[in-house]
């Protein structure tokens, strides 16, 4: 099934995805269930301008991304397995700083 979300980013993780903070996408019809973790790898592949290695550790963002499902620490909702519903926010906020 297919899903529009928002997908925004800040603290310098825009500067990855085209230097854009914002992006309505449509997630393409999937057999599957769409989850935060099936999520990640389809925005390497499909949004990722540069360095994904800035962005993803292994199968996750890496650690200093926060990430925000309307306005709750996705530690609460699920991490990985949070299922994506239609119109969610999905946040995406670095809190690396270079030194």
């Amino acid at each position: 099934m297919a899903r529009r979300v928002v997908l925004e980013f800040s603290g310098g993780a825009e500067l990855l995805f085209n230097k854009t903070k914002k992006h309505e996408v449509t997630l393409p019809k999937s057999e599957k269930e769409w989850t935060i973790g099936s999520l990640l790898p389809w925005m390497r592949d499909t949004m990722l301008q540069e360095r994904p290695e800035l962005f993803m550790q292994g199968n996750t963002v890496r650690p200093g991304i926060l990430v925000l499902i309307n306005d709750s620490d996705w530690e609460l909702m699920g991490e990985l397995e949070y299922p994506i519903k239609d119109n969610d926010r999905i946040v995406f906020i670095s809190t690396l700083h270079g030194g």
